[in-house]
């Protein structure tokens, strides 16, 4: 290693340890030493996404407007699109629950692609606004998109309709499975560093003690980033605050989300109304027992595992070190990856609007607990994005300064 790369560092986003900023080899990765997070050292042309954002694009509306599925019920066919069971909860008064359906399946996508279109378009004609807000797009939308989540909660309500009607498969779920396979490897191309260093290599010296949140430039101390012009972020107790504040009104939230009933049923004359754990239970009894699971997992699970998760996370921050930084940082990760799980209920909601809301033969509509339950998933997502991973750091270093001070003024 030459002189000068012993004097190159980068700042780890989740933990801000300095790291030697050295070129992986392709087909290597790199991680921290101390928190095990992937680092973006091979900053290549980022030019591999602009492609799959414009295929996504081309299939985005066949995907959303052709029927995913047709039903034959009382020997009528009734087709659904993707965006029926949302305009079907707008009409029925459900507008936060339709709403969010629609930002989760159609409006973040969307806006995510349109985002990747905006940073190729600024780095070829050097504007910088253009670059800016497509990456704060990027950086704050790929956690709400969530098409696959949409794929499985679609083959649970196939499994729970299958013994009211028929059900035959239509052209928009090809585009639609089309549409989810590039949006997944276009969320694993999509990497925020290789496109600021394509506008403006990075520079890392010794020096650098900050690291900015949105483009990933190690710098000095400042108000804002010398390359994105982002206000520096530096870990805060606002962070654990406002994440108490979030997980809080989720926990309260939840106990009205289980115990109102998250949907309603009128079927011969008699109306059925299920809890998320009467709705585990009914599906069981009838022998669906791996689909019962997966709605117990996403429903019940997640979100009680979410709030349990991030609450001890918080603990550990604030007061009492209960378990080591690198397992507070492995438990947040997990709970990142599986907080968007939690709306599989909600889109199986809407598809059951969709497709068995046919009058009074047979008639579907949510419950109270679906509008706390969405509130839950909101809530639980916005507490895990407040949440500042390199406190689980930052708190440890400060109480071991301060441990070694008490121990050498002993």
């Amino acid at each position: 290693m030459s002189q000068l790369n012993c004097y190159q560092y980068q700042r780890c986003p989740e933990c801000d340890l300095a790291v030697a900023a050295i070129p992986v080899s392709k087909g290597f990765r790199a991680r921290c030493p101390r928190c095990e997070a992937k680092l973006e050292m091979r900053l290549c042309p980022p030019g591999s996404a602009l492609p799959l954002a414009i295929f996504c694009l081309l299939l985005f509306i066949p995907a959303h407007i052709a029927p995913i599925i047709t039903i034959q019920l009382f020997g009528v066919m009734i087709p659904a699109p993707m965006i029926s069971g949302t305009l079907t909860l707008f009409d029925a008064g459900f507008f936060f629950v339709a709403g969010l359906i629609l930002f989760c399946g159609s409006i973040a996508p969307l806006l995510l692609y349109i985002a990747v279109l905006m940073m190729h378009w600024g780095l070829k004609k050097r504007q910088f606004q253009m670059l800016r807000y497509g990456s704060w797009l990027v950086k704050h939308l790929r956690g709400w998109c969530m098409l696959d989540v949409f794929l499985i909660s679609l083959a649970i309500a196939c499994f729970k309709i299958r013994d009211y009607a028929d059900i035959f498969t239509g052209i928009g779920l090809l585009c639609f499975i089309l549409l989810q396979l590039a949006t997944l490897m276009l969320l694993a191309r999509l990497k925020l560093r290789r496109y600021w260093h394509a506008w403006q290599p990075a520079q890392y010296d010794c020096h650098t003690s900050h690291s900015c949140t949105l483009c990933g430039l190690s710098q000095p101390a400042g108000a804002e980033c010398r390359r994105c012009h982002s206000k520096l972020y530096l870990p805060s107790e606002r962070s654990v605050q406002n994440c108490w504040a979030y997980l809080l009104t989720a926990t309260i939230a939840i106990f009205p989300a289980n115990l109102y009933p998250i949907s309603i049923l009128l079927t011969n004359g008699k109306r059925l109304e299920d809890t998320i754990f009467s709705g585990v239970s009914t599906l069981m009894s009838k022998g669906m027992v791996g689909i019962g699971l997966i709605i117990f997992i996403a429903s019940i699970v997640v979100p009680v595992a979410k709030i349990l998760g991030l609450g001890f996370i918080l603990i550990c921050i604030r007061w009492y070190p209960l378990a080591s930084p690198l397992f507070q940082a492995k438990c947040l990760r997990f709970i990142q990856l599986i907080g968007k799980w939690s709306m599989m209920d909600l889109f199986v909601i809407s598809l059951m609007m969709t497709l068995i809301d046919r009058g009074q033969l047979l008639d579907f509509t949510p419950g109270l607990g679906a509008v706390a339950f969405a509130f839950v998933v909101v809530l639980t997502m916005l507490a895990t994005e407040s949440l500042d991973p390199r406190l689980i750091w930052h708190n440890r270093i400060i109480n071991t300064s301060h441990a070694q001070g008490e121990l050498h003024h002993g």
